[in-house]
């Protein structure tokens, strides 16, 4: 019977052999080109993210002055009235945003800029008790507000936020977009705490390399700005390295199999898409592995390359097979 089994087993080889002769040599050429193609997207998308780092930091605003800091809550600050000593004072910005100054009593200065509440003050005395008032505003101490800065940056973190800024002079604080961000950068605003935030999609080829600056919003003390990953697709069965890859350009069922770095020897000739519905089903698509040079079929974040197995060349190659995470091993007889 163990001879027998054996026997079995030189034949599978042999044929296994044949097969590969016959179509594992021939589809070399093939999946070269491919691999050349998906390297050479790869570094497109890495160019990509690169230009658009250039031309961020080309564009960002400087560092912003001692005028363009934005009062906050807790800050503690002097103020000047040079045509009256006597009016000069500290005080603490309030929970609410307010100071209180001599004569005029409680002034709201929060989320103004020093040189807005300076003008805010003189106006304000102007328009009772000073004919030409000239205020001085100085900030001795910096509560400051914060802005959070998560997902694929190359710096992430939470930063001190003391002037007027933009979307872009914001990302250039945490060193620019990282190799696998992707390209719509999301900014969260709390305006109301009774309420949800307030979410601002921001898609950063239209912004840089389309030049529209109005994308470009400002951002505010508090915001949360996330940088997700660029979309991934994830792998698995009859390949040498199944896993979760980042979707490039316009990438194709048979670039995410080359990206995986090929399919095994022990593939079948189907290949299925699993994809995920916008109402959370799961659609399958089967394609021919002959057919995937014609089948121009995009990806989409979250979608699954399944490569099916022959189960007789999986017993020539004792190759592990991988269904979903369940593995079952056919190993050569001892």
């Amino acid at each position: 019977m163990k001879r027998s089994h054996s026997l079995l087993y030189v034949v599978l080889i042999l044929f296994g052999t044949a097969l590969c002769l016959s179509g594992c040599a021939s589809s070399g050429p093939k999946a070269n080109a491919s691999l050349d193609q998906v390297m050479s997207r790869d570094m497109a998308a890495k160019q990509d993210i690169k230009a658009i780092n250039e031309r961020m930091f080309a564009s960002v605003a400087a560092t912003p002055s001692m005028e363009d800091y934005v009062i906050s809550e807790g800050d503690l600050l002097q103020i000047t009235v040079f045509e009256a000593e006597e009016l000069k004072t500290e005080a603490r910005v309030g929970a609410r945003g307010y100071l209180t100054l001599p004569l005029i009593g409680s002034i709201e200065v929060q989320g103004l800029t020093s040189r807005e509440a300076e003008q805010k003050i003189e106006d304000t005395y102007r328009a009772k008790y000073i004919r030409d008032p000239h205020v001085n505003i100085f900030v001795k101490e910096q509560f400051g507000s914060k802005v959070t800065l998560m997902g694929e940056l190359e710096q992430p973190g939470t930063y001190d936020y003391y002037g007027r800024q933009r979307l872009l002079d914001v990302l250039a604080l945490a060193g620019g977009l990282s190799e696998n961000a992707g390209k719509t950068v999301q900014v969260r605003r709390v305006l109301d705490e009774a309420k949800p935030p307030e979410t601002f999609l921001v898609d950063m080829d239209e912004m840089v390399k389309e030049g529209r600056s109005e994308l470009n919003i400002p951002i505010q003390g508090g915001d949360v700005i996330f940088v997700p990953e660029a979309g991934t697709v994830y792998v698995d069965g009859a390949v040498a390295k199944s896993g979760a890859y980042p979707i490039k350009q316009n990438m194709t069922v048979q670039e995410a199999i080359v990206a995986a770095g090929g399919t095994s020897p022990a593939a079948s000739d189907t290949v299925k898409l699993i994809r995920y519905t916008d109402e959370g089903k799961r659609d399958i698509i089967q394609i021919s592995a002959n057919d995937l040079d014609a089948t121009k079929l995009n990806l989409k974040d979250r979608d699954i390359v399944f490569v099916e197995t022959n189960a007789v060349k999986a017993a020539v190659y004792g190759f592990r097979l991988q269904v979903f995470g369940t593995g079952v091993s056919i190993a050569p007889p001892k």
